[in-house]
């Protein structure tokens, strides 16, 4: 397929990316702060979400490395990679329903946990696309199209959900929730069919001299300290990042609720993710074309720097409409980073382990995300000692990591 590479080929191998995005973006920003007022007491909402999705992400840093290196290893007549994008994808379908269905906090932890096994079981080899798929000198622009997708699927639905959600209170409008999820799982559906049907891989690489299957489990997570020291100062700059851009999406919705002081805080974080979407979408595709000629590193250092500068704006902050120009921002340098990081990845990664190294990037996205959640009960602990105190405490960390996650990269060395 490298040989004859076509424009609408870099859609098809990057679809999948826009229903992924449009999930969890759904559902960590609006669905599942939202879903929690129903279980758990209002002074331990920031606690009880941070503890939610920190278990979760812990578990999606497992399982996606293990799908990749599996799917590396193990393919089928018809795809490489296609049939673990299958699977995962309809047991995510099968699982939606339940965060609509159960009552209780336990089960909410049980369905999310599950969803995001199922999830990145699907992610881990899709995520192998570019390095198997895509020519030479072309992955900076192909990773400028899956962040591209992914930004849409972030932002195109978000405000459609902030509006059916916003409908929704503890007890009442559950027929807006219900409309919530199976949108999502419409999405997921139509995405993975038209990544099953669409993208053509190369013939089965199996063979057999390929390792016993706890073998492949083992190695699914084993670093060469020495050769591999720019994938891993990768790694430790994409934690940091990932955990900048997840603080501020997942406590959004409280902040502009409990600072702010918003009457409708769905609507509003539908808003302000829909102004950071705005921001990424003007970045990501140049930002990916522009590393391929000038090298990954400035633009990624540049990208970070450009976040910590939006966290300032929102920190000072008098109104919702500087909020909004301080998303604005940090979404334009998020963008830039989505696209240089990942084209920075691909080069990174050994040949005939693309899965395995892109899904270990998931320690850093999913870590990123999971480390992001402990700051919920400092915010909880803050705020005891005055209105919003915890909010600056949150916003002040996001600096720090934006910050730290952009020089940490002045160590690595480029690879042109």
């Amino acid at each position: 397929m490298k040989d004859n590479f076509k424009r609408f080929d870099y859609v098809k191998i990057t679809l999948f990316g826009f229903a992924l995005s449009a999930l969890w973006s759904s559902l960590h920003s609006i669905v599942l702060p939202l879903r929690l007022l129903d279980m758990v007491a209002e002074t331990e909402k920031n606690t009880r979400l941070g503890l939610l999705t920190f278990v979760g992400l812990l578990l999606a840093m497992i399982v996606q490395p293990i799908a990749g290196a599996i799917s590396d290893r193990y393919g089928f007549k018809w795809g490489q990679r296609r049939p673990y994008i299958l699977i995962g994808s309809l047991l995510g379908i099968l699982l939606l329903p339940g965060i609509g269905l159960f009552q209780s906090y336990i089960a909410l932890f049980a369905i999310y946990c599950l969803l995001q096994a199922t999830s990145n079981t699907a992610q881990g080899p899709y995520q192998a696309f570019i390095p198997d798929l895509v020519p030479q000198g072309k992955k900076g622009l192909a990773s400028g199209v899956k962040s591209l997708l992914e930004t849409i699927g972030g932002i195109t639905l978000v405000r459609l959900i902030g509006y059916f959600m916003g409908n929704y209170a503890p007890g009442e409008g559950a027929l807006w929730l219900w409309l919530v999820l199976a949108v999502l799982a419409a999405i997921l559906l139509g995405a993975m069919l038209a990544t099953v049907i669409m993208v053509k891989e190369s013939a089965d690489r199996k063979s057999a001299s390929e390792p016993p299957m706890w073998q492949t489990l083992i190695r699914s997570f084993q670093f060469d300290v020495k050769k591999d020291r720019d994938f891993i100062v990768f790694l430790v700059s994409r934690l940091l990042i990932f955990m900048a851009l997840t603080t501020i999406q997942t406590f959004a919705l409280f902040y502009l609720r409990d600072v702010v002081g918003l009457p409708n805080p769905a609507t509003a974080t539908a808003d302000l993710l829909i102004a950071a979407g705005a921001g990424m979408l003007i970045a990501v595709y140049p930002a990916g074309r522009l590393s391929d000629i000038i090298g990954r590193r400035p633009v990624v250092i540049s990208s970070g720097l450009l976040g910590a500068v939006g966290v300032l704006v929102i920190f000072f902050a008098t109104g919702y409409g500087t909020i909004i120009v301080g998303g604005v921002i940090i979404g334009i340098g998020t963008g830039a980073f989505m696209s240089s990081n990942w084209a920075l990845a691909t080069d990174l990664v050994p040949a005939g382990e693309e899965a395995r190294y892109l899904g270990l990037t998931n320690l850093a996205t999913a870590g990123g995300a999971a480390l992001a959640r402990l700051i919920g009960p400092a915010i909880d602990y803050f705020n005891h000692y005055g209105a919003g105190v915890g909010y600056q405490v949150m916003l002040g960390a996001c600096f720090a990591y934006f910050a730290a996650g952009s020089l940490v990269l002045l160590k690595i060395r480029e690879r042109h």
